[in-house]
């Protein structure tokens, strides 16, 4: 790196437009207007080299436009993310492509197909948020680095032209030494810290506030760090588990280390003729004419043991019972199961009797479980039934062919094929529910609807965050951040003897009016002149 050395006998990097120790303009361009004092001149290198590859990526990522916009651009994604739901929340018995389109229509497929259905764990997303954070701590290095330099390396005698081109300056020809002193212990006794040199003062006060927007930045960095970690596995769990009475299943985000079993569901709801009046009326709003008073699962934890063989039912180890109610979640290793919701008296299985149509003689009962059906179901006797397809959430699609919605059992419809001794070739039955159709003509033999047996479902959020420290941390350094950078600002009262002159001179980084004020008062016992605001002579002027 090139230095130049100011007549002052500083060597200032290049770049630099003001001396880092006697804050000589380095151009004339510089010297015939008010200064601009954001990073007291110092060199930075995005405005010093722009010639190899780094320079330019560096340049880039420092540029303040550039931040905004990835911030803007990365809003902008956000918003539309939160259009239609993501795919997390949809229901997990659809696949996202059938569901964007059956709710939402040529939106909705769009809406799949551009990946905005995924969108926070998206790679492009991912990019995006590691542009900020890389924006974030070029463009503090580009600026911190120098300021802090230059701060550390400022003298106490100024050059005359720094001084007058201060936006706060004034020239004293009356005063006295005793004017001298009252003015530096007026600005000791507002807690200035004071450096004298030659009987020239330089007084400071509230110097680390111009580091808030850095401390800001280093929190956001922070924060958008614990943010990428939830695409990390084993660092972020948001998942949904359906499970019903009496079913294990594994937890998801637990990579089948652990399962669950639903015990016992149980739903209470208030007692109308014993509840009071706000309860009444609530119940009364109510459009199912019922409050749910406790929802809970009772349910068992378990522990896989060994790994996993496909094919082979895992052993499992029980480690604990609980009873998941709203707030009261059920916590082991850092996973936390909430109750979040519940569906009552779901259709777990249905019965049918094979009976003769002109008779009605039954031949024999078979029960199908609407989670897991089987394929073929031996009645004896040389009857049996072979189910050739099953709708468990049945409709006729655009073409007139049966379909299903979703994978849960809201309306199921079965294609039976039955054979009997007389009728060896079998037949063919369609089976809904009020419905019972022969598609390939009349039948000696039907499928006659014999009972239902039904469960109750519930709904349990699965959590595990090991990222809320670090985005509590993140918050709390950029909160003090802001703290620091709004309520405190940076002030400095230059006085210098110049012949029998005595100038005088002030620069704050914002709250001039305070900085008025408080000069004005340290100088109400003295003979000194309070500076003049050359801020409103440069705008006549202009």
């Amino acid at each position: 790196m090139e230095h130049a050395k100011c007549e002052c006998g500083h060597p200032n990097p290049h770049g630099t437009v003001l001396c880092e120790s006697c804050g000589k303009p380095v151009s004339e361009e510089h010297s015939k207007k008010l200064l601009d004092m954001r990073y007291e001149g110092s060199a930075r290198r995005s405005q010093t080299y722009n010639k190899t590859v780094i320079d330019k990526i560096w340049n880039f990522f420092s540029s303040v436009k550039v931040g905004v916009w990835l911030i803007v651009i990365t809003l902008v994604a956000s918003a539309f993310g939160t259009i239609y739901p993501q795919e997390m929340y949809i229901p997990p018995t659809v696949t996202p492509a059938e569901y964007y389109a059956d709710q939402y229509g040529w939106t909705g497929k769009l809406y799949y197909e551009l990946g905005f259905h995924n969108l926070y764990g998206s790679w492009w997303y991912l990019i995006l948020v590691a542009s900020i954070g890389i924006s974030l701590v070029i463009a503090s290095l580009d600026r911190v680095v120098p300021l802090y330099r230059a701060l550390n390396k400022q003298g106490v005698t100024r050059h005359d032209n720094f001084l007058k081109r201060q936006r706060l300056f004034g020239i004293n020809t009356e005063w006295t030494e005793q004017d001298y002193e009252t003015l530096k212990n007026g600005l000791k006794q507002r807690r200035y810290k004071i450096r004298e040199e030659n009987g020239n003062i330089l007084a400071e006060k509230g110097r680390f506030s111009r580091w808030g927007p850095y401390v800001n930045h280093v929190g956001l960095i922070i924060f958008l760090i614990g943010a990428m970690l939830r695409f990390f596995p084993g660092m972020y769990v948001d998942e949904v588990l359906w499970i019903r009475e009496g079913e294990t299943k594994v937890i998801p985000g637990t990579e089948g280390r652990y399962y669950l079993k639903n015990e016992k569901f149980i739903f209470e709801t208030y007692d109308k003729e014993k509840s009071g009046e706000v309860f009444d009326n609530a119940i009364s709003r109510a459009g199912d004419g019922m409050i749910a008073k406790n929802y809970q699962s009772n349910v068992m934890l378990y522990e896989r043991k060994g790994e996993i063989i496909p094919g082979v039912e895992p052993e499992l180890k029980k480690i604990k019972e609980h009873q998941i109610r709203v707030n009261e979640p059920l916590k082991h290793d850092r996973y936390a199961l909430y109750q979040v919701d519940y569906k009552l008296d779901e259709l777990s299985t249905m019965s049918f009797n094979l009976t003769d149509k002109q008779s009605g003689q039954p031949y024999g009962q078979l029960k199908v479980n609407l989670h897991d059906p089987q394929l073929k179901y031996d009645l004896g006797n040389g009857y049996h039934v072979e189910l050739l397809s099953y709708f468990p959430d049945f409709y006729f699609d655009d073409d007139g062919n049966p379909n299903t919605k979703t994978k849960i059992p809201n309306n199921p419809a079965f294609v039976f094929k039955m054979f009997t001794p007389d009728r060896p070739k079998g037949e063919v039955s369609f089976v809904a529910i009020r419905q019972n159709l022969e598609p390939l003509g009349d039948n000696k033999y039907k499928m006659s609807f014999a009972g239902i047996e039904t469960k109750n479902v519930a709904g349990l959020t699965v959590r595990k965050d090991l990222t809320l420290w670090i985005l509590g941390i993140g918050g709390a350094i950029f909160m003090i951040g802001v703290i620091q950078g709004m309520y405190w600002n940076h002030r400095r009262v230059w006085v210098q003897r110049v012949g029998q002159e005595l100038w005088l001179a002030g620069h704050t980084n914002k709250n001039w009016y305070g900085l008025k004020n408080e000069i004005s008062a340290v100088l109400k016992d003295t003979a000194i002149l309070a500076p003049e605001d050359q801020a409103d002579k440069e705008k006549k002027v202009s």
